[in-house]
């Protein structure tokens, strides 16, 4: 079976930024570019990938979530360097935060890697296309990143890869450590909530909870709200959680609406577009041009070998 990487792309980098340490020769933090590099090459070594797809938030975040809610992922304190660094000013890092993206889009441009952004559109929602992309029909879709979201999206054919918590998360996997199946994860969240994106759920109920109260989640049948309510009104030892459900159907059902992926938040135009681009990318892999961007910031040594092994063959095999 043929495999697509579908990585994160913001997820990862952040977490590069803020725990790879590394100082270029000229004494600039680049622990987002090297991390990220790390990271596809870990990757590239453990799944063989034969496409790599890295997905970005795009400018100004989901404008349709903000829309719902104008909390969404509100009060998220700033993304700080490697605590190992050198302290920067306020706006030195900001600046350097920006500068490493940048430098890695424009290097990740000259590997054979399909790099996805659209305005105001997260890389949630184009995660969602690219994993329900006709042209990856019966391959395997890893997706990396520390995001729970995702767990709603695996299946036989997608799994999840945390590389935080160096979990990886398949359909038997999730099912014993959350008792949840993933066809009913975003409801089981619609209910917990999500702290890290500022969506309240309802108070006192957490994922344990759930799938402790409401046990036929973990089975394959695709359950809805109705089945939740009816539940809650027929069972027999009625307990606080069953009566707060009840009295929050609007912010459950709210909440299910940002979080949910299977209908992914974004235009009919630009899924198409998606489409297109999984299916005419550009998969050539210019070495000397990485060298060169290598080079010219200070990388240092990196044995990255595993990595352009792998993105040879994806072009060859283009």
């Amino acid at each position: 079976m043929k495999r697509v990487l579908i990585i994160d792309g913001l997820n990862s980098y952040y977490r590069a930024y803020i725990c790879d340490p590394s100082v270029s020769s000229h004494g600039q933090p680049i622990g987002g570019i090297k991390g990220f590099i790390k990271i596809l090459q870990r990757m590239c070594r453990e799944v063989k990938p034969d496409r790599i797809v890295i997905c970005w938030d795009g400018p100004g975040g989901s404008r349709k979530r903000r829309t719902q809610n104008k909390n969404y992922k509100s009060g998220r304190k700033p993304i700080k360097l490697n605590r190992n660094i050198h302290v920067l000013s306020v706006d030195e890092e900001l600046e350097n935060k920006v500068w490493q993206q940048t430098e890695l889009v424009d290097m990740l441009n000259d590997m054979p890697v399909i790099q996805l952004l659209f305005p105001e559109v997260e890389a949630d929602d184009i995660i969602s296309c690219v994993a329900q992309a006709p042209v990856f029909s019966g391959w395997q879709k890893i997706i990396v990143s520390s995001d729970k979201d995702f767990i709603q999206l695996c299946d036989d054919d997608v799994i999840l890869y945390r590389p935080s918590q160096k979990q990886i998360l398949n359909k038997p996997r999730i099912i014993e450590t959350y008792g949840i199946h993933p066809t009913n994860f975003a409801l089981a969240r619609a209910i917990a909530g999500d702290p890290s994106d500022n969506i309240k759920g309802v108070q006192g109920v957490g994922l344990t909870t759930v799938s402790k109260r409401f046990v036929f989640l973990k089975e394959e049948k695709s359950f809805t709200f109705k089945d939740i309510y009816d539940f809650c009104d027929e069972v027999e030892k009625k307990l606080k959680v069953h009566t707060s459900i009840l009295e929050n159907k609007k912010v459950i059902e709210n909440n299910y609406k940002l979080m949910q992926l299977y209908s992914p938040s974004i235009s009919v135009q630009s899924r198409k577009k998606v489409n297109y681009i999984l299916e005419n990318a550009d998969l050539s892999f210019n070495k000397t041009a990485i060298m060169k961007t290598m080079y010219g910031i200070g990388f240092g040594e990196l044995n990255w070998s595993d990595l352009s092994t792998t993105l040879r063959r994806i072009s060859v095999e283009k």
